[in-house]
């Protein structure tokens, strides 16, 4: 008889746990394929109504750059009785200030659109970050679990940066580029509500809400942490220097000689090499010190760049573009293992949103770059990026050799 209570007991949570997943998997997307399009909404809102290129980009930078900001209202979720209010009040402001801004625009100053655009901004690191902040409640205890499940939250930042962008682009050529920026305020908006349908879990302070650090506190924890420190520069260096792939890819079409729109299929075979490899972790999650893992798929993410590097045809650069997206979607759930294990349980939620806030600063900064470097030589910000990730293994190998002895 106990057995069976046991045994009924178990398929309840682990049903409980499933269900869990399922809603925060679809919110998770919907949050991030939000986010993942909003630029190219905007960006073709204002170049179809005959703006410039300078105002697009001006726009677009109103959107992704005050991503930066979101640390310092992170410390809201630590604090809050009910983190999932946080997160869903942040998906619901960010769907209203969208829709506001598109209104706006062509009817208000190019200003007010561009206020209404950075309050997005500031939302957006609660749309990622800030959702990966409630998974280890959802997943289990078991770190096997954990990190099965977090080849689930890959698989959502994949889904986002290529099914966001996709839409935009589909919806626009089909109606007009206002109704497909709507419609991504409304992916956040439904995100709002799956949010708050997840499990609930307790705040990690217990009612010491003064034990909570605050934004500069957990950067500098960050900082003097081994772990969390490799943790950062690891994750900002490996996105600065993958972010060259979509603008080496169109300069090597031109270099093989061919249409430069056969760059799509390129960046379309790194986007489903990222849902290849968050695939793979579900099936067979990582094992190992999630410190050691980085560097270690950090190596490889390094072999995919020299990969693509020195691939001669259309066919062997998809190829590599497909094996390099696999190879950093493992990466990418070594950094979420590193972030759920080495982060201090009343600080959580800030050590997420900072390292996802740096993430994106890091690759916007290698998208520039990369667009300069180019113009000297197409390999160029590939060498560096393997340069830079090469300095950042051998850093974390001697800091790990001096902390063991």
């Amino acid at each position: 008889m106990e057995r069976s209570v046991a045994s009924v007991e178990t398929a309840s949570r682990n049903a409980d746990r499933w269900s869990g997943l399922v809603r925060y998997v679809m919110a998770a997307a919907l949050a991030r394929t939000a986010d993942g399009g909003a630029v190219v909404a905007i960006v073709l809102l204002v170049t179809t109504q005959g703006g410039s290129s300078g105002l697009a980009g001006l726009l677009g930078a109103c959107i992704t750059a005050p991503h930066l900001l979101g640390p310092f209202v992170a410390r809201r979720i630590d604090l809050a009785d009910d983190g999932r209010k946080v997160i869903a009040f942040a998906c619901a402001l960010y769907s209203i200030a969208l829709a506001a801004a598109i209104l706006s625009y062509g009817q208000a100053p190019a200003v007010l659109t561009g206020l209404l655009l950075s309050v997005s901004g500031c939302c957006g690191p609660l749309l990622t970050g800030g959702i990966s902040s409630r998974l280890p409640a959802i997943a289990g205890r078991d770190q096997h679990s954990q990190r099965r499940a977090q080849g689930w939250d890959v698989a959502t930042y994949g889904i986002g940066g290529t099914i966001g962008p996709s839409m935009v682009a589909a919806v626009a050529s089909w109606a007009s580029p206002g109704l497909a920026a709507f419609s991504l305020a409304v992916a956040a908006l439904c995100a709002a509500w799956l949010v708050m349908r997840l499990p609930y879990r307790a705040p990690e302070h217990g009612g010491d809400v003064q034990s909570v650090p605050g934004a500069w506190s957990t950067i500098a924890l960050m900082a003097k942490d081994g772990p969390l420190r490799r943790t950062l520069y690891m994750t900002m260096l490996v996105a600065f220097s993958m972010a060259a792939l979509p603008i080496t890819a169109v300069h090597m079409a031109t270099l093989m000689g061919i249409p430069a729109a056969s760059a799509a299929a390129m960046t379309a075979a790194y986007g489903i090499g990222n849902l290849t490899g968050s695939m793979g972790v579900m099936l067979r999650p990582l094992r190992g010190s999630p410190d050691s893992l980085m560097s270690g798929w950090a190596l490889c993410v390094m072999g995919g760049l020299l990969a693509v590097m020195v691939s001669p045809t259309l066919l062997t650069a998809i190829a590599t573009y497909w094996v390099a997206g696999i190879i950093n979607a493992y990466f990418f759930a070594a950094t979420l293992a590193a972030r759920t294990e080495y982060a201090p349980t009343k600080g959580r939620g800030q050590v997420f949103l900072w390292v996802a806030a740096m993430k994106i600063t890091a690759g916007s900064a290698g998208t520039a770059a990369a667009g300069a470097m180019t113009g000297w030589e197409v390999r160029i910000p590939l060498m560096v990026g393997i340069g830079l990730i090469g300095c950042a293994v051998a850093l974390s190998f001697v800091e790990r050799c001096l902390e063991r002895s």
